[in-house]
Formats: C-alpha cells, sequence, structure tokens
C-alpha cells in the first residue's frame, strides 16, 4: 500500500518546527554551495589569467629572439631559431612549448628527446581552423586527462611583417590542490558552525511553536464544538499575542451573531427547500407540455383524412406524445423519491434521426436541420436527447426578436475526432459578455418569464454522459451552442 505524505496534515506546532529547522538547514546547503562555486571559480580564474600571462611572457621571448636571428623568418627555418633557444624558454617560464607549422605538424618541442614520440601527432585540424578563424587567431582546448584538468593554448607566431608562420602551443596542467584545501577546512568550519547552530534551532523551535500553538488550540477546541443546534459557549481566557485576542474576540462575536440567526436559519432553510422544490417540479413538468402543445397543434394543422400515410404520421405523433408522457412520469417519479431529475437510461441510437424527431414539433418555417452523414451513433437517453433538443431551439427561437426579417435557427450536426458535435445557430439579441459565466446557473434567465432552470438542467445531462455544452455569442447578431457528446464507432 503506497504511502502518501501530506503537510497539511501536520499540526501547527509541527510545521512551524520543521519550517525553522528547514530554514537552518537550507541556508547552509545554500551557503556551502555558493561557497564550492565561488571557490571552483575563482580556480578557474586564476588558472585562465596564470596561462595567458605566461603565453603573453613566452610571446615576447620569442618575439625577441626572431627580431635577433640570423635566420630569415620563415617556416622552414624555425626548428633552426629555436634549436636551443626553446629549452631555455622552458626553464625560464617552467612551462613546456611546442612550435607547429601552419598545418599543424610539429616543428620543434621543449620535451626532451627521449620523450618525443618518433612521429609527433598533429595539432588537430579543427583547433588549427579555429586558430586561423577567431580574431585573436588565439584557441584554448580543455581537456580532462586522469582526473585532471588540462588547458593547451594555441597562438600563432608571426614574422616582422605580421605574416602567420608557425603555432605556439603551451600546455598547462592546473593544480587546484591549494583551493581544494581552502575549501575543504572552509566547508569543515561550517559545518561545525551550523551544528552548533542546529542545535540551538532545535530548542527555540519547539519552544516556540509551543508558545504559539498553546492560545490556537483553545480556539480549535472551542471551534469544533461550535453548532446551530446549542448554545455555545465564549472563551474567557486571555490569549498571549494581540493577532490571537483578536481572534478570540471574533469568536465570541460569531457566538453571538449564531445564537440571534439560529432560528431564522433553520425557518428560512425549510421555506426555501419547499419553495426550490416547487419551482423545480414546475419547470420539470412544464418543459414537456410546450413540445405536447406543439405537436397536437401541427397535428391539428396537417390533418388530412385522405393522406395514404396518414397511419404513418398518427404513429410518429403518438410516440412524440407518448415520449413527453413518459418524461413527465418520469420527472413525477423522480421528485417523488427526493430525486431532481429522471433516471439515466443508456441507449445506443443514431444522433441524427432523433434530433431530426424532436424537430418534428415546432412550426416555425424558418427553422433548418443538416447533418454531413446519415448515421452517427451515441450512447445516451432517448428523451434526454430530444428534451436536450428542443430546450437549446425553443430558447433560439425566443432569442430572435418580432421585428427580425430574415430570421433562422440553425441546426446542424458534425462529427468532430470522436465526439458527435449538435450546434443550435440562431440570430437573435445575442448574450451580453457579463452574462457569460451565468449562463449555466440554476435559476439564472434574462427572459421575462421562466425559471431560468433549463440551460443548467441540460448542462447536467450532458456532463452525465460524459459530454460538454459550450457557446459563442455576439450582442444583437446572435448565439450559437454546440453540444459534444462521445461517438460509439461502427
Amino acid at each position: 500500500m503506497a504511502f502518501s505524505f501530506n503537510i497539511s496534515m501536520l499540526s501547527l506546532r509541527t510545521r512551524i518546527f520543521i519550517t525553522m529547522i528547514l530554514l537552518i538547514v537550507v541556508s547552509s546547503v545554500l551557503l556551502a554551495s555558493i561557497s564550492i562555486i565561488q571557490f571552483k571559480s575563482e580556480a578557474k580564474q586564476y588558472h585562465q589569467e596564470r596561462l595567458e600571462n605566461k603565453e603573453n611572457a613566452i610571446k615576447e621571448h620569442i618575439n625577441y629572439i626572431l627580431s635577433t636571428t640570423t635566420y630569415p623568418l620563415t617556416t622552414e627555418n624555425l626548428p633552426l631559431i629555436f634549436k636551443d633557444r626553446i629549452y631555455e624558454l622552458s626553464d625560464i617560464h617552467n612551462l613546456e612549448i611546442n612550435i607547429y607549422d601552419l598545418q599543424g605538424n610539429l616543428l620543434k618541442s621543449s620535451k626532451a628527446a627521449f620523450a618525443i614520440d618518433p612521429v609527433s601527432p598533429p595539432i588537430p585540424q579543427y583547433i588549427v581552423k579555429l586558430v586561423q578563424s577567431s580574431v585573436e587567431k588565439r584557441y584554448v582546448d580543455i581537456k580532462n586527462i586522469d582526473g585532471k584538468k588540462n588547458r593547451s593554448s594555441f597562438s600563432q607566431l608571426k614574422d616582422d611583417k605580421f605574416k602567420p608562420m608557425g603555432i605556439l602551443n603551451l600546455p598547462y596542467v592546473e593544480d587546484d590542490g591549494f583551493y581544494e584545501r581552502e575549501l575543504q577546512n572552509f566547508l569543515l568550519r561550517l559545518g561545525q558552525v551550523y551544528s552548533f547552530t542546529l542545535l540551538i534551532a532545535f530548542g527555540l523551535a519547539y519552544i516556540l511553536s509551543t508558545y504559539i500553538t498553546k492560545s490556537l488550540k483553545t480556539i480549535s477546541d472551542k471551534i469544533n464544538e461550535t453548532t446551530l443546534r446549542q448554545k455555545n459557549q465564549k472563551i474567557l481566557a486571555r490569549a498571549n499575542s494581540k493577532e490571537v485576542d483578536l481572534l478570540i474576540q471574533a469568536y465570541n462575536a460569531m457566538v453571538d451573531e449564531l445564537e440571534e440567526s439560529a432560528d431564522k436559519l433553520a425557518q428560512s432553510e425549510r421555506e426555501e427547500a419547499w419553495r426550490e422544490m416547487a419551482k423545480q417540479v414546475a419547470h420539470e413538468i412544464k418543459n414537456p407540455l410546450t413540445p405536447m402543445r406543439l405537436t397536437v397543434q401541427n397535428f391539428q394543422r396537417k390533418f388530412d383524412p385522405d393522406d395514404p400515410d396518414l397511419i404513418v404520421k398518427l404513429n410518429d405523433y403518438s410516440n412524440i406524445l407518448i415520449q413527453q408522457i413518459d418524461t413527465m412520469n418520469s420527472v413525477a417519479s423522480a421528485f417523488s423519491s427526493f430525486a431532481s431529475m429522471p433516471a439515466q437510461q443508456n441507449e445506443t441510437l443514431n444522433v441524427v434521426d432523433v434530433v431530426e424527431l424532436a424537430l418534428e414539433i415546432f412550426n416555425e418555417e424558418f427553422i433548418s436541420f443538416h447533418s454531413e452523414e446519415e448515421v452517427i451513433k451515441t450512447k445516451i437517453d432517448r428523451t434526454q436527447l430530444i428534451r436536450i433538443i428542443t430546450n437549446l431551439v425553443k430558447n433560439a427561437i425566443q432569442a430572435i426578436p418580432s421585428n427580425v426579417e430574415n430570421k433562422y435557427v440553425k441546426v446542424s450536426i458534425e462529427r468532430v475526432d470522436e465526439s458527435v458535435h449538435i450546434k443550435v445557430e440562431d440570430n437573435g439579441v445575442g448574450i451580453a459578455t457579463a452574462n457569460y459565466r451565468h449562463i449555466f446557473e440554476p435559476k439564472f434567465t434574462t427572459k421575462s418569464s421562466g425559471m431560468g432552470l433549463g440551460l443548467g438542467i441540460i448542462k447536467n445531462i450532458i456532463e452525465n454522459y460524459k459530454g460538454t455544452i459550450t457557446f459563442e455569442s455576439e450582442v444583437n447578431e446572435g448565439t450559437v451552442f454546440t453540444v459534444s457528446l462521445p461517438i460509439i464507432k461502427n
């Protein structure tokens, strides 16, 4: 069984104690880290400057030799010019010196003859190119060999006309022994100081955390005992700090207010519960009555005894009425058992057919329907889906002012990735930006009539089937509601 630690489960006293200890530990780690970085930075800068100083001194000495030699200043004569002088230079500056031609081949080295390989390896071509392409005609190659950092500088040698005639190489092995010893001594002293500080911090953290939380524990016990159903006792003790004393005063004032409002709150809750129940029952029963009325009116208007499809149409109208009656029955049953919605029934159905059937109850000629496919299946209660469509279409119709000439309500269906999108678009008054975050709240409405429960209820229905409902709107332009439901692959 996995163990998960949550700091919020700890008491305030423990958290104060841990925080103080952590501050000491973190500060010591930060200081040690900064010191290590500083020592390493100083060592790096020291070796870099030391190599540059040695290189400048050696080049000045070399330039003097070149200016006083009797040999012509050419690449071929470099071994002759520095035949004996290179050992003198190496001893004076205590540094190995190598001279290469412009292609990177070794011409002369201060190493003893027996230490030089029969065929000395040339300078890697990438280094030769870096030396030639750099502004300073210089490059420093850094490598770790046997755990030690080796710096090797490469720079051009030039004749009296500043024409390149060779490459000077100065290998340099960094010796960080001094800095490492200083760093170890510093960390040792730092550890001793912080160990002593940590012991003191343990004692202070314990005393301070106990002192701070003593009064808070008393307040916490009283708050846990506070309830609306009985008379609550005030805290009579004085606190050991101004902040905690203000908290005690606030608690005592709250006790007085609770005692005065307990009876009023109980009565208000009972009235509000019955009022809310009545509103929801009325809305849920009224919602299917509208499509039933429209269905009967549509049947009355289109009734033709001689119509060859009379039986089929009569069955369709009857099915619609039966579905709405079933919805009312489900609502009544649900509310009678203290539920707010009909029981959820999962059915695999063709969204296109159900939406088209739901639109049959509307007589408005400006309502249009379009689907990119004939069959798109999802899992949802048929009655609930009809309820969603009728509610959205009815809202769209009511959102269009009577003075608009080219009214339209467009209902469309399309497949988007693994979802089916049902869009209901109108050219009504739109939704103000200030109302965006309230649009799905229960009892919110911008209409002059109605309870404003419709969009909140259908949002719950859609989310119960792992779907979403969103909208886009512009004032005086119109609104588009989009219902997204997961599809079932054939």
